[in-house]
């Protein structure tokens, strides 16, 4: 049975820990020939520095005590290589319960330890890149946007004091730069937004139903000029981070409204299925639709399909519904026929 086993270095001890037996993985695993090995203290395998600390002698000395001793390190190889083993030292007793021996299982863990090498050095970049989003946060909230409303404000006191003087080229120019310093900071302004989510806040239970009825009360002007019938019921409560599930819902409900087709009522369906641990949602509506072609164009920020004067906006919200959902542990999708509709599907985890 020892020799089948994989992976696993098995040797059989006598009392003071000196080598009886052991399996041919032994020896692929550590280097060593049987008759190399055989009647060698175990010890041989462990850093001289262990040695001279009795190391080895004070996990034999704990599997005597206790039965059974484990221990995770650096071993040695044949060849002077390391490895990462996890130890485990039994006690074998006789018809009077006296130790007469143990066993030695040993697994070798090297490429375990390098994998949480890798991802403990992964985290730590991962932390670095992050205070560094932080730093650049900080500098598009202030120093970026200063500017910005330095032209703003110029732009004003010109209109204030010069308009007599101003012909209708020059006021025509005002009006350039003053909606193009406008559209740079809510371009800013949905950078940072997309930068803070999912930041500092704590998860809690939503109640979908419930963030709906506050939803329409707040887009309830919008909905009132479009004519627009919201059909939902019996909406789940999920766990997430409120803030953010109340801005991808009121996204999905602003494009729709945004999007319908001239002379058709917009309808707006919201169901909800739950399979696999996650929830599954869909917001189908009856707009202008979206071409195949762009169907993944449409979740890249500032990706327009559009043009402004057209249909307003920046082309940031449903970049935020897709790093919101992602929040979430799910993915998001849109199945659109052009001058038909859109339905935006997407997961949030159980």
């Amino acid at each position: 049975m020892l020799e089948v086993i994989d992976d696993y270095t098995i040797l059989l001890l006598d009392a003071q820990g000196n080598i009886k037996n052991w399996n041919k993985e032994a020896e692929k695993i550590i280097g060593y020939q049987a008759d190399e090995i055989i009647g060698r203290n175990f010890s041989i395998f462990y850093f001289e520095d262990n040695r001279m600390a009795k190391f080895p002698e004070l996990l034999i000395e704990e599997a005597r005590r206790k039965g059974r001793a484990q221990h995770e390190g650096w071993r040695v190889r044949k060849n002077g290589e390391l490895y990462w083993a996890f130890v485990t030292i039994s006690a074998i007793y006789d018809a009077g319960n006296v130790v007469v021996g143990f066993s030695n299982f040993v697994r070798d863990l090297t490429a375990k330890r390098q994998l949480e090498k890798t991802t403990e050095e992964y985290a730590r970049e991962l932390e670095i890149k992050n205070k560094e989003l932080e730093q650049f946060v900080y500098i598009a909230s202030h120093d970026l946007q200063e500017p910005l409303l330095t032209v703003k404000n110029f732009v004003e006191l010109f209109k204030d004091e010069y308009k007599d003087v101003f012909d209708d080229n020059a006021k025509l120019y005002l009006q350039f730069i003053d909606r193009s310093t406008e559209r740079m900071r809510n371009l800013l302004k949905g950078l940072l937004d997309y930068a803070r989510l999912g930041g500092q806040q704590a998860k809690a239970l939503v109640d979908c139903n419930a963030l709906m009825d506050s939803l329409q009360n707040d887009l309830y002007s919008s909905i009132s000029t479009a004519g627009a019938l919201i059909h939902y019921q019996n909406l789940p409560i999920v766990y997430g981070f409120e803030t953010a599930l109340r801005q991808l819902f009121q996204n999905l409900l602003s494009n729709a409204l945004k999007f319908k087709r001239p002379e058709v009522v917009p309808q707006i369906y919201i169901s909800v299925a739950g399979r696999d641990n996650f929830w599954h949602f869909e917001f189908r509506d009856n707009g202008i639709g979206i071409d195949e072609r762009y169907k993944e164009k449409v979740f890249i920020m500032f990706q327009r399909l559009h043009n402004v004067t057209d249909y307003e906006g920046y082309g940031i919200g449903l970049s935020h519904c897709k790093k919101i959902v992602e929040l979430h542990g799910g993915n998001i999708e849109v199945e659109s026929i052009v001058d038909e509709g859109s339905t935006f599907k997407f997961s949030i985890k159980v």
